[in-house]
């Protein structure tokens, strides 16, 4: 009943502790495009794609005290920290998951800052376009963020890393 939580779960289990919501929303969609099982729907937004389901879906799992969320105030604005609770951890040792490298994959993930995983995620959203209209896609979509050739480039590389992360191990 609660399979795509308890996918969730994990994935924070895994990663050990994710700070900020586009971090997570980054990651979660990053594994589901090189092949993790996660079922919620993405749509392009203002800093690549995001889930609406992934956003309510955490807020569930706050309110049944599995996922612990911790707000907190970083120069001007917040900044999300998510742990899983020893509740969550409990309900996770009921319903095993089996996404074989998954840790691997997250955690490397993890590693890297919220800007190029968003970026990353952006170039995975078009994939089924050529390269060279996907960098004009980032030029246009993402301005603000000044991505250089060279970016796009480490993206491309990275998927193909992560990829390997993900069927190699």
């Amino acid at each position: 009943m609660l399979n795509d939580h308890a996918k969730l779960m994990n994935a924070i289990l895994v990663s050990g502790e994710i700070i900020g919501r586009k971090r997570l929303q980054k990651m979660i969609y990053i594994a589901k495009k090189i092949s993790f099982p996660f079922q919620e729907r993405f749509q392009f937004h203002f800093y690549g794609p995001y889930s609406e389901e992934l956003t309510l879906r955490v807020e569930e799992l706050c309110n049944m005290n599995f996922l612990n969320e911790v707000k907190e105030k970083k120069g001007g604005y917040f900044q999300y920290r998510y742990t899983l609770t020893d509740s969550g951890r409990e309900f996770l040792s009921l319903n095993e998951i089996d996404m074989p490298f998954l840790q691997e994959c997250l955690l490397d993930m993890n590693s890297k800052n919220a800007r190029f995983l968003e970026l990353v995620s952006t170039v995975l959203y078009f994939d089924n376009l050529p390269k060279v209209e996907v960098s004009h896609k980032i030029y246009t979509l993402k301005s603000s963020q000044h991505y250089t050739e060279d970016e796009i480039d480490e993206a491309y590389q990275y998927i193909e890393t992560i990829k390997q992360k993900a069927k190699l191990q």
